[in-house]
């Protein structure tokens, strides 16, 4: 970095971030005191963040309905939605705003260097000089507002943050969390909902949430960060000369205070809704929670990770095992939570009663003592060090930029001290520290102090109470009706008037032109080649060996998959099971709980899935296969291979007991997943009406898996026998060698002993008898709405143009764009108040619309209804042709990481896709004009004309539309 042209800028520190190759340095704007991180590095994926302490004082979650509306335009990019035109036209890594309990982030990145500065430019507009003021209809339409469309009502409210918060607040995982947080900190910031209660977001008016942001998105509040290769002075002088300098400093007080401690546990008794058909009894959820230390300590907080997963994470842990054999819970959990002032460790037990809190607390209390007293398990220990060492060196986190997850964990520490900036991107040497503490009695002397001595603590008690989202949804109904009653004719007319305004506000068209303000790249800046696959076909004794070479530092990337052509339909549900058993059962040698330390104290990890693939050439064909996954050191190879074939011909599935844990925390976990992704659950059930490959996919993992789940648990103990003999038989049909093939990600040095430990692993497995079936999965088309106990919908279309006659096209991924940021965008979003809006076209034809966290269901299948219109009158200039394309190749341009390059390779192989076929869309996608949009609406009629719809939502919405389903369930039923 030049620093003679950084004038404005003071240096704070410099340091040589060797745990990420890097330079990193802390400076300070001298005319504002504006905090600035750089970290240099030859990292092309470029991060920006500009993050501002943002304390909340109550729960009308102002942090986060001004995190929405400063990027709905501001005074160089003054139009009503330009994070949209910017995401359109950017070939953007990562563009998002995120809201947390103590701050405000605004994370951009690019690996282009033009597209990167325009994102920071837009970005820092948007913080700084945002149309908040202006337009009031920003704070309305992304917040809340009263929504009257008609003097005699009803009165309702809307707003883009009130709905998401209502769709939060529906999860009781959710708000457990929440509640954990709160009854800690009462004192302080913490003890607010950053996000927005939505019993009290009605109550924030337009002038404080004006004043929100005049007292914290000033410069002098502001941490800004940046990530990468590139001239960063040249940054720098940017941000002063535009932004920094035209601001003089001012006393922020943004401080958090730290909550005094309390001199007894607190004891709280709260409610969760639960739909009618759902029991109470065996529905409550337990925590046990302790205030640990500060941010500024992260030998402590790196212990508490290595603690969480010794004491509760790993199976059989101490702590969790003593819980579950006690049968206080169906499942039993816990964390470590940091990022803020004061990071708290929590024990959760799933699935109990009320009666069983002071079991509970008990447990907890003589198990631990007992763990102090003998001692914790050395090989827990290193296992959960090794497992911690191993991700935070490997650094692969997907299609996330590396630059922005250092980013965000940075500001653990930096938001409340200067001195620990960097602590984040240090942790080598913890990690020694933490080995040879391993050996003393640090760890005991951690959980006496924080877990047993320590008063600043929580139990809370969350229950299921029946019909609470009804009377709390008659209560609102009510609360507004008699507000609306208590108006006069003015006042309501006025109310009438008003919501007029906000959607002629929101269907009005920009000023011509005026799109042109946004900065956006060219169609010669977008590489006109596609990425390429690493596929090498190699043979092992027969079986097809794929390998894919490609640097990764040492570490291998291993996929077993076993070929599952000859498995019955009726078996999908219990091979979902298997998977979920493997590697958690006893084996020969090991016990679950040792098997699993020594696999973490050895290696990256193992486990057990099951990946589909789609043929690109056929609608109905798919390739299933049971993978058996892990990663190590290339010195450690052999210790992996030892312990796959450990799990794979050792398992015992004979004990009842673990058999049946293992059953309960899939249900508990699924039970939460299927809930808080509505939209992906109700997309694949409704793909699964027509599609075979979709239809296991929901009974291996879906709400189809999940019914098998529920009534196996329910069961259980009449069912016991039957399923270890299926699962056992399951083992001996598909893990055979003539059914193996390999997926390998490596460099080449490591290839030899690879290949060779897999011929050694093909002789050790059943090459007995075993039954083949050939029948297909079935579809039926059932259009189902499941009731859940929540107060949003998820609603889905889903359909197959390829059935119809229609080809696949590189112009249906720029369609996906223009759908979820146009005419979804405007129409689910922005007028309906929904959080999200999705749109799929895969190369089999299956294709869906799906709404998220959306108040609305009738209405959005209307809204679905008019795509085709849309598509049939698509209007674009070169201008925003150019932008569409560049939005699309942009999510096809993401730097692979090396487990990214191997998966992709693999997906493709086995999909049938090659390269001519990816730079074939891609030159689709290139040329495209509004002609090829246009042609297209045939083809969404065809995926419409399927009439296939599958809603998750709330029972009341639901119950109200009856008419659209042909059947209608909870999705929970106990």
């Amino acid at each position: 970095m030049n620093k003679d042209r950084i004038s404005a800028y003071e240096i704070i520190r410099e340091e040589n971030l060797s745990d990420i190759r890097s330079a990193g340095y802390l400076l300070r704007h001298k005319k504002t005191g504006a905090r600035v991180m750089l970290i240099e590095n030859d990292d092309e994926n470029k991060v920006f963040n500009i993050a501002f302490r943002t304390p909340p004082k109550n729960s009308t979650g102002v942090a986060h309905i001004l995190e929405h509306s400063v990027l709905c335009g501001s005074r160089e990019f003054p139009l009503k939605d330009p994070f949209v035109e910017l995401v359109k036209g950017s070939l953007n890594t990562f563009l998002n705003a995120m809201t947390y309990p103590d701050k405000t982030c605004y994370p951009v990145a690019s690996c282009n260097d033009q597209d990167f500065q325009n994102l920071m430019h837009v970005y820092l507009d948007a913080v700084f000089y945002p149309n908040i003021y202006k337009k009031e209809e920003i704070f309305r339409q992304e917040g809340w507002s009263y929504q009257l469309e008609d003097t005699e009502g009803p009165l309702k409210y809307n707003g883009v943050v009130y709905n998401e918060m209502k769709g939060a607040f529906s999860s009781p995982d959710e708000v457990l969390e929440r509640e954990i947080m709160n009854s800690l900190f009462p004192d302080t910031p913490y003890g607010c909902e950053s996000g927005g209660d939505p019993n009290h977001i009605p109550e924030l008016s337009y002038e404080e949430f004006l004043q929100f942001h005049k007292t914290y998105y000033h410069p002098s509040n502001s941490y800004i960060y940046l990530y990468g290769n590139m001239d960063m002075a040249e940054k720098l002088e940017f941000i002063d000369e535009h932004y920094l300098s035209a601001f003089e400093k001012l006393e922020v007080d943004s401080a958090l205070p730290l909550q005094p401690a309390f001199t007894e546990r607190k004891e709280l008794q709260l409610e969760y809704p639960v739909s009618e058909s759902e029991n109470e009894e065996g529905n409550a959820y337990l925590a046990y929670s302790t205030v640990v230390g500060d941010a500024s300590d992260e030998l402590t907080a790196m212990a508490f990770e290595v603690l969480d997963y010794a004491l509760l994470s790993a199976p059989g842990a101490p702590l969790k095992q003593a819980l579950l054999d006690a049968q206080i819970g169906m499942d039993v959990y816990g964390s470590y939570d940091d990022g803020i002032l004061q990071p708290y460790f929590d024990i959760v037990a799933k699935g109990t009663d009320l009666d069983k809190k002071e079991k509970f607390v008990e447990i907890i209390r003589t198990t631990l003592e007992d763990i102090v007293k003998n001692g914790i398990d050395k090989k827990a220990l290193k296992a959960g060090i090794n497992y911690m060492e191993f991700r935070y060196r490997e650094a692969d986190f997907s299609a996330w930029p590396k630059g922005l997850m250092y980013g965000l964990d940075i500001f653990g520490s930096w938001l409340y001290s200067d001195e620990k900036a960097f602590s984040h991107v240090k942790l080598i040497p913890v990690f020694e520290k933490l080995k040879a503490l391993s050996g003393e009695r640090y760890f005991e002397d951690l959980i006496q102090k924080y877990l047993l001595d320590n008063p600043h603590g929580s139990v809370i008690t969350l229950v299921p109470s029946k019909g609470l989202a009804a009377r709390r949804e008659k209560a609102l109904e009510e609360q507004l009706q008699a507000k609306l009653e208590k108006m006069t004719q003015e006042e309501k007319e006025t109310l009438v008037e008003k919501t007029k305004a906000l959607v002629e506000y929101q269907e009005a068209e920009e000023e011509p032109g005026s799109e042109k303000c946004i900065p956006m790249l060219k169609r010669e800046d977008i590489k006109k080649e596609a990425a390429g696959f690493t596929n090498e076909e190699l043979d092992v004794s027969g079986s097809l060996f794929l390998y894919h070479e490609v640097p990764t530092n040492g570490i291998s990337y291993l996929d077993l998959m076993f070929d599952l052509k000859n498995l019955d339909p009726e078996d999908v549900p219990y091979l979902g099971l298997l998977k979920s058993v493997l590697g958690f059962v006893d084996t020969a040698h090991f016990s679950y709980g040792e098997l699993s330390n020594e696999i973490n104290a050895e290696t990256g990890g193992i486990s057990c899935g099951v990946e589909v693939f789609d043929r690109a050439d056929s609608t109905e064909e798919y390739k299933a296969v049971f993978s058996v996954r892990g990663k190590v050191m290339y010195p450690r190879i052999d210790v992996l291979f030892r312990m796959i074939r450990e799990i794979l011909n050792t398992s015992k599935l004979d004990d009842g007991k673990r058999l049946y844990e293992i059953i309960a925390r899939v249900k508990s976990r699924a039970q939460a997943n299927l809930v808080s992704a509505g939209h992906s659950t109700a997309v694949l059930r409704g793909a699964s009406y027509s599609s075979p490959m979709a239809a296991f996919q929901d009974e291996m993992a879906g709400v189809g898996y999940y019914q098998f789940i529920e009534k196996l648990e329910k069961e259980f103990d009449s069912r016991k026998e039957e399923l270890v003999k299926k699962l056992t038989a399951l083992m001996t049909e598909i893990l055979r060698p003539e059914l193996l093939c390999v997926s390998y990600t490596g460099e080449r040095e490591s290839l030899d002993t690879v290949m060779k430990q897999v011929k050694v692993l093909k002789d050790t497995l059943h090459t007995e008898a075993a039954e083949a079936s050939s029948k297909p999965m079935s579809c039926e088309k059932k259009n189902e709405g499941f009731t859940t106990s929540g107060q949003v919908q998820y609603v889905a279309r889903t359909g197959n143009f390829r059935k119809k006659g229609y080809e696949y096209t590189g112009a249906l991924d720029i369609l996906k764009v223009a759908l979820s940021y146009d005419y979804l965008w405007m129409n689910l979003r922005v007028k309906g108040g929904a959080y999200g809006c999705m749109s799929g076209f895969k190369r089999s034809g299956e294709s869906y619309f799906v709404s998220y966290r959306d108040p609305h269901l009738k209405r959005t299948l209307e809204v679905y209804e008019g795509i085709p219109e849309y598509v049939r009158t698509f209007q674009a200039d070169e201008r925003e042709m150019t932008k569409y394309i560049i939005g699309t190749i942009s999510g096809k341009d993401v730097p692979r990481t090396p487990q990214m390059q191997g998966s992709i390779s693999k997906t493709a192989y086995f999909c049938g896709i090659t390269e001519e076929m990816m730079q074939k869309e891609r030159d689709q996608i290139l040329n495209a004009d509004v002609e090829d949009i246009r042609n297209l609406a045939p083809l969404v009629e065809a995926i419409l004309s399927d009439d296939a719809v599958c809603v998750v939502g709330s029972e009341t919405a639901i119950e109200k539309e009856r008419e659209i389903f042909k059947e209608i369930k909870s999705l929970i039923s106990c």
